[in-house]
Formats: structure tokens, sequence, C-alpha cells
């Protein structure tokens, strides 16, 4: 039997989940990682993605982030997200909202740097959409 440890999910709105859990998988800039309890201290920025939760009670959630970043003990993982919602309760009309808003500042951007995080955020939003859309 699988260890558990304490999953919180913050947003800058509310605390969307704080439970013991068996793993959650969380999308890490480097791509997808699977924290489970005794995990190395880890500390990593999270990209728009879904944070997939399974917890000591066999239930399994799903979570839209729009950025962040998660500290990862042996003890327990925080994950703050810039903005999270449950897969559920998220329109396609608001992944399309966010990606238009990135591309009217993309437009003006003068600053290489800014730029490429704005392309960046389009492409994962982009695909995000692609893959919430499948209904």
């Amino acid at each position: 039997m699988a260890d558990n440890f304490i999953f919180d999910l913050v947003s800058p709105e509310r605390l969307l989940l704080s439970e013991p859990v068996i793993d959650v998988v969380i999308p890490a800039s480097e791509g997808e990682m699977t924290v489970m309890a005794n995990h190395a201290p880890t500390m990593t920025a999270i990209k728009p993605g879904v944070v997939k939760v399974h917890s000591a009670t066999g239930k399994k959630q799903d979570y839209v982030v729009f950025g962040g970043f998660a500290d990862i003990l042996p003890t327990g993982c925080t994950l703050l997200a810039e903005s999270a919602i449950p897969v559920q309760d998220l329109r396609q009309d608001e992944l399309t909202r966010r990606i238009d808003i990135a591309k009217a500042e993309l437009e003006n951007v003068e600053h290489h740097e800014r730029k490429s995080q704005l392309e960046h955020f389009i492409m994962e939003m982009t695909r995000l959409r692609g893959a919430i859309g499948q209904d």
C-alpha cells in the first residue's frame, strides 16, 4: 500500500484542495511530474495544464492550472497556482478569452523575453484547449 502525503492546491482566490493523497501528477515546466510520498525536496515552475489528484480515499480529481509553482517535500506538496479551477467547471470560452488576451498583448510587446513568454503561454493554452475540449 502506498504512503500518503498532504497535497495543497492554492490559488489567489481560495484554497481549492488540502487533503491526504496517494499521488499527484503536475504539469511542471520541464514536463509532467508524478509526486508521491517521500519525494525528494524539489521546487518547480508550473505551466498551464491539468493537475491529476489521486486522493487517499481513492477519489480522482482533475484541476486546470494556469501557471504557478510547486514546493515538494517528502511529507507533502503545495502547488501555488496563478489561477486554478476544477476541470468540470472550466468553459472553453474561458480558455479562448485567455488566449485572445495574450495574443493582444503579444501584438504590442517589444521586449524579446516577454514576447517569448507570451508565445509559449499561447502554445500551452492552445494545447490545453484541445485536450480539455475532448468531451
